[in-house]
């Protein structure tokens, strides 16, 4: 799932002695950039099309200090500002407007309504109510100022709805109105969604920062850095359970990998176990159980380390009857490769011991060397990136897991996860398959697949429906046609996470439409194409875009009243910026 917090450069490397001149912007990007910056790169990299919808300062800080910053490094101060101008937007991003609620913030008590990741603790995004998706109308839209991507799932509880976004800032909003009552400035993007407990508000930003902000007034009672590695992030949404706040680590060390003077690779995926009252971390378990050491010297003579890798993208997914956690593993970036790679792994809930793992892809190293003109970096025999950057689920008995290689695999959780089926969704790829979740109800289990292809917008989307005991395929809906074609990004993948209801599965395309399809029959019953500028409610220039990362949350009887929150605009992963957050109601 490679660095899916970023929507800026992946740059290309140049020979020594091959660089542009210095003044040149364009001639720079060609250079150094066009060689990711294209429809058919495995890199993920934005369009040069997408980049010129974001702001310079966006463009600059990722060069400079950002996930981007190595392969900045190879830039002159000159020469990143000349980038700068050639690629990015003429307008900087400037403050965001201000809609402040004239009547006070309610007093949150019940905490009643869609906080975190799912509703439920087994991670199946599943809402036991039955809605009429045709009597849904757009009550109000929120523009995130600055942004290309709006990827952070909102929370919904007591009336308030609470969504983070790219620029970190974190905004307390009326659900009915999208007044604002207070926002919370994070040190960098806030992608996780919020939780609560004993009056704090607690999430995480893509600094590895974890904070506690007191839910009434949005100030900071506590912030801890889980993580010291450059590259570390969090992407997942924490889990909370009984008292104890469950934290995800994921990296962007893939990135820098490609510049062939980088000492590849160091990180490791953990869990780490926090007080949610004040910060203070219980244990940490670290995927790959032996630290990094001195390896071998790539053919630039830098020296490499490993093992590494073993991201954890999304929210660990809670099993109190047995007392376990789950979660599933991104892949190697080096050698030497870690059986805890492309793996599900069950954890103590108490002390984070691990109690069994089950690899599904074994020696599954890559990094963006593999898909680079400097292969430096890249592993020997690399593998095709086929991590799990999806929660596995808990429906029935079983453990369900979807995975870039195309294929859901069902375990079992009281055998050492033992391996009960496998179906087949997808081609798979380092963007195919399941990237960001899957969901569940009492009879299915519910598969969008992304599949994206960049020399092909309309390959790949669609979704399945499967049947939780056995696998075996219920239904499948294909991607509709593309009502985008033309529009740079536009693709018909599916990679956002389903939203399951009794009678509806809702889900996201990168084609900027949301759909809700018949859970029986896999009909599509109502779609919004959300891929259009808005009137926001805060006076920012706003539109949607891609919808990935996150899913339609959902609070209500399904019934008159009832709302839905979903952010649109997803800049990278070959996707259309965006930086709206919409509110439907049902009529």
């Amino acid at each position: 799932m490679r660095v899916l917090a970023i929507f800026v450069f992946a740059l290309a490397l140049t020979p020594l002695g091959a660089a542009p001149p210095p003044a040149d912007g364009q001639a720079l990007f060609a250079a150094h950039c066009a060689t990711c910056h294209r429809p058919a790169s495995e890199t993920r990299a934005p369009l040069p099309a997408v980049l010129k919808q974001l702001s310079r300062d966006a463009v600059l800080k990722a060069l400079t200090s950002g996930s981007m910053k190595d392969q900045g490094s190879l830039l002159s101060a000159e020469e990143k500002a000349a980038v700068v101008a050639f690629a990015a937007s003429s307008v900087d991003a400037s403050a965001a407007a201000t809609n402040a609620c004239p009547a006070p913030m309610p007093k949150l008590s019940k905490l009643s309504g869609w906080q975190g990741w799912s509703p439920s603790p087994g991670n199946t995004r599943y809402l036991p109510i039955t809605l009429d998706p045709t009597k849904l109308k757009l009550a109000w839209a929120f523009g995130h100022s600055g942004s290309a991507n709006a990827n952070g799932q909102p929370a919904v509880v007591d009336g308030v709805v609470f969504a983070g976004g790219e620029k970190g800032i974190l905004s307390a909003l009326d659900s009915l109105t999208g007044c604002e009552h207070w926002r919370f400035a994070a040190e960098a993007t806030v992608r996780t969604s919020v939780l609560f407990h004993r009056g704090l508000a607690l999430f995480a930003d893509t600094k590895t920062n974890v904070y506690g902000v007191d839910a009434q007034t949005g100030q900071q009672v506590w912030k801890l850095k889980l993580d010291r590695h450059p590259y570390a992030r969090i992407t997942g949404t924490p889990a909370l359970h009984e008292g104890r706040l469950y934290v995800p680590v994921s990296s962007a060390e893939e990135v820098p990998a490609g510049n062939p003077k980088y000492p590849c690779c160091t990180f490791r995926g953990s869990v780490v176990a926090l007080d949610p009252s004040d910060g203070r971390q219980l244990w940490q378990h670290f995927l790959i159980p032996e630290a990094p050491q001195p390896t071998t010297k790539n053919s630039a003579g830098t020296q490499l380390y490993g093992p590494a890798g073993a991201a954890i993208w999304l929210t660990p997914t809670i099993d109190p009857a047995r007392k376990l956690l789950y979660v599933g593993t991104g892949n190697s970036y080096t050698d030497p490769p870690s059986p805890y790679s492309d793996a599900i792994v069950a954890l103590d809930l108490a002390t984070g011991e691990r109690k069994w793992h089950h690899q599904l892809t074994p020696n599954d190293r890559w990094n963006l060397a593999c898909v680079s003109p400097f292969k430096a970096n890249c592993p020997p025999e690399a593998g095709e990136d086929y991590d799990f950057g999806a929660s596995p689920l808990l429906a029935g008995k079983l453990l369900i897991a979807g995975q870039k290689s195309g294929i859901v695999h069902a375990l079992d959780p009281d055998h050492n996860g033992k391996l009960i089926w496998q179906t087949r969704v997808g081609k798979g790829g380092s963007l195919g398959g399941v990237e960001f979740g899957i969901g569940a109800d009492a009879r299915a289990v519910y598969v969008p697949v992304s599949d994206f292809d960049g020399r092909n917008p309309a390959a790949g989307g669609g979704l399945y429906a499967l049947q939780i005991g056995t696998g075996e395929k219920l239904w499948h809906t294909p991607a509709p046609e593309l009502t985008c074609k033309g529009t740079p990004a536009c693709n018909a993948a599916q990679m956002a996470p389903p939203t399951i209801l009794k009678n509806i599965v809702f889900s996201g395309s990168m084609d900027g439409h949301l759909r809700a399809y018949d859970s029986k029959s896999g009909a599509i019953v109502w779609d919004f194409d959300t891929r259009q500028p808005f009137d926001t409610v805060n006076k920012v220039p706003a539109k949607g875009g891609s919808l990935n990362g996150v899913g339609p949350v959902i609070i209500g009887t399904g019934g008159p009243g009832t709302m839905m929150f979903v952010q649109s605009g997803y800049g990278s992963l070959g996707g259309m910026p965006g930086n709206v957050l919409l509110a439907f109601r049902v009529e």
